[in-house]
């Protein structure tokens, strides 16, 4: 993350005495990716990090994958997931493989716990809802529509805002670190002008509460393909200060700006993020292609080296019918996938698109997870020819 921030107290360098009003002084923490090289923050702890109590295994997370590996297209409806539960603990697996693994969670209660995962970056897609993530770093409020960028180690809580929507959430996690696409940087890191946003769209952690407590604490840490609990003997959101590059980050999908061409633009025009792997591009509504001639729904294309995933976080979208809001599609390496019959006829001569979605497309083979198995929609491999598809809709402009 390429913007230097501070919040609360630091000292006037680096690796010298920050003293308490008592005397003592802060414990001094470095956290960052790849070792000493990669994008870091210094963080001043009231009490050392490292005061733990007691640790244990609570259950095992590794996914497992539908036995049933027939290649076909694949529709999962989350309208079908059962909702409740905590945010972090009831994470249902979608897909997955070594680089990424797609989740699933309408959570409805708080949690009591800290949750740190020290195994892969998470990506937040905020479907609905609304609450704040509290962090190590600071509060960072949230909303529907966002993109929580949470790198891994980082302690957070999440705090639904239980009075208003149901939280719908997407998570993705990656085994690389997630970034802003490298051609939308120059080499000091700035986002360059032509860029679907600039650094004016992101959203850091304003507001830092230091918790002077002891007790116990419970932190539940992702690591090994599993949770283990490690109770800390104070208050892990003890930080009084720091600075760097290294935090958790928002980023509205409405403040995605499309780009438009006179023809059908293809997909990497509206990626948002890179992992390695993996990369996640927005569908937001824009105007349609505006040559005379032009087909703005997607053409028949077979993607030999990726998969390609759509979250549909709208009931439209211009290529496709029989989802809903909510509907995951999963279009696998090894055959052609584009518009529903009717669809590419029907989007000649439209000015305007109201879609809005979230693809991700990686470039190593994703496993369906067995839990997805219960939503998914049996016959969408069969939807390029059934009739209630191939009906001619006239598009709204």
């Amino acid at each position: 993350m390429p913007i230097y921030h501070t919040l609360g107290g630091i000292p006037r360098k680096r690796h010298i005495a920050f003293r308490k009003p008592n005397g003592g002084i802060y414990a001094e923490e470095l956290m960052g990716h790849e070792g000493f090289t990669g994008t870091s923050s210094l963080l001043y702890h009231t009490y050392p990090p490292t005061t733990v109590k007691s640790v244990r295994r609570v259950r095992e997370t590794k996914y497992e994958a539908d036995p049933d590996q027939t290649l076909r297209h694949r529709h999962f409806r989350t309208s079908q997931v059962k909702p409740g539960g905590s945010p972090t603990l009831d994470r249902i697996p979608l897909l997955f493989n070594p680089d990424v693994a797609m989740l699933y969670v309408e959570p409805d209660e708080n949690d009591a716990h800290f949750y740190r995962n020290a195994q892969g970056d998470e990506l937040v897609y905020v479907g609905k809802g609304s609450g704040t993530l509290e962090t190590v770093f600071g509060d960072l409020p949230y909303q529907e529509g966002d993109y929580l960028v949470i790198h891994r180690g980082i302690l957070h809580r999440w705090r639904l805002d239980l009075a208003g929507e149901l939280n719908k959430l997407l998570i993705m996690e990656s085994r690389g670190h997630v970034r802003w696409p490298k051609r939308y940087r120059n080499e000091f890191g700035q986002l360059i002008e032509g860029a679907p946003y600039s650094e004016r769209d992101i959203r850091r952690p304003l507001t830092l509460k230091t918790h002077d407590e002891v007790g116990d604490f419970p932190i539940l840490v992702k690591q090994y393909d599993g949770l283990n609990e490690i109770i800390l003997d104070h208050h892990p959101f003890d930080v009084v200060g720091w600075d760097g590059y290294f935090y958790p980050w928002a980023f509205n999908i409405h403040d995605f700006e499309p780009i438009v061409g006179r023809v059908h633009q293809p997909p990497p025009v509206h990626q948002t993020f890179q992992g390695d792997g993996f990369v996640v591009c927005s569908f937001c509504p824009r105007p349609y292609d505006f040559h005379p001639e032009a087909v703005p729904a997607p053409y028949n294309h077979s993607n030999v080296d990726s998969d390609e995933v759509l979250y549909y976080a709208s009931s439209e979208f211009m290529s496709r019918k029989g989802i809903e809001f909510g509907s995951i599609t999963h279009h696998p390496d090894g055959l052609p996938h584009g518009p529903h019959p009717g669809r590419a006829e029907a989007s000649i001569g439209a000015k305007y698109t109201e879609e809005l979605a979230v693809m991700m497309d990686s470039f190593r083979p994703l496993k369906v997870a067995k839990p997805a198995i219960a939503i998914e929609d049996p016959a969408y491999h069969k939807s390029w020819l059934d009739a209630q598809h191939a009906q001619f809709n006239p598009p709204t402009s």
